[in-house]
């Protein structure tokens, strides 16, 4: 890694304006939201500038329990991303974060690791720079193209479960009841479809590419909960046409 610092250094002196490979890998970022949550939207929005980031993995899970909440003459709101998986995935990172299934919203989850409210930027930019510095080199993931228009993904390294992450890349929501009564809510990385793949295996794998309107993520992960050791998105070019 030394070695890494002193050759992008060097590059940086004697070619001006060059573009130097940074050797980090991304980090996953994972936010647990609602729709039917008046303190949602400035985290949400937060993630949607996360995922245009190239050191960021952004996901998005919206949680169930806001869905029947009553919020005075403004009734409930079903949020229509809701899923119970949200939830119980929110439960199980508190479970191993703070040692209790705590639930609140937003919430973000950084490298599985560490946790804090969604919209607190600094902390938020603080636990991403802190878990790229730390993630361990010893799992290497690769997702890329294949041939034949599917995806071809090889990861070497143990202890991890690979994970595939299907997610609606971005949805306009115009809010009719409940806490966001009236807002047009802007969504980035739905979280539709959570995949165990199995351990990490050097021999590789070959995905169907996402659905149209859709884009994947692999994630290399402790168990179902844990460190986060590596993730990519799939490649941009490899979508189904619609049915």
């Amino acid at each position: 890694m030394k070695a890494l610092r002193v050759l992008a250094a060097f590059a940086a002196l004697v070619l001006p304006g060059a573009a130097v490979a940074d050797p980090a890998p991304p980090v996953a970022v994972e936010l647990f939201t609602s729709q039917g949550c008046y303190s949602c939207p400035p985290a949400e929005a937060y993630l949607g500038e996360l995922a245009g980031r190239a050191e960021v993995v952004a996901l998005e899970w919206h949680v169930d329990y806001w869905d029947d909440l009553v919020y005075g003459g403004a009734g409930k709101w079903k949020d229509p991303f809701s899923s119970k998986a949200a939830t119980l995935r929110q439960y199980a990172y508190n479970r191993a974060i703070i040692g209790r299934a705590r639930a609140y919203t937003p919430q973000m989850i950084v490298a599985g690791e560490r946790e804090m409210v969604g919209s607190d930027r600094s902390r938020v930019e603080d636990a991403i720079r802190r878990a790229r510095k730390a993630l361990p080199q010893t799992v290497a993931l690769t997702v890329e193209p294949a041939p034949d228009g599917r995806i071809a993904v090889q990861a070497s390294g143990g202890g991890v479960t690979l994970w595939r992450v299907d997610f609606l890349k971005t949805h306009v929501t115009e809010v009719l009841r409940g806490e966001n009564k009236g807002k047009r809510l802007v969504s980035h990385n739905i979280v539709r479809r959570l995949t165990a793949l199995g351990p990490a295996r050097a021999d590789g794998l070959v995905l169907d590419p996402p659905a149209a309107g859709e884009g994947c993520a692999i994630l290399a992960q402790v168990g179902e909960s844990g460190p986060v050791r590596a993730a990519a998105y799939c490649p941009a070019d490899g979508v189904r046409p619609p049915a």
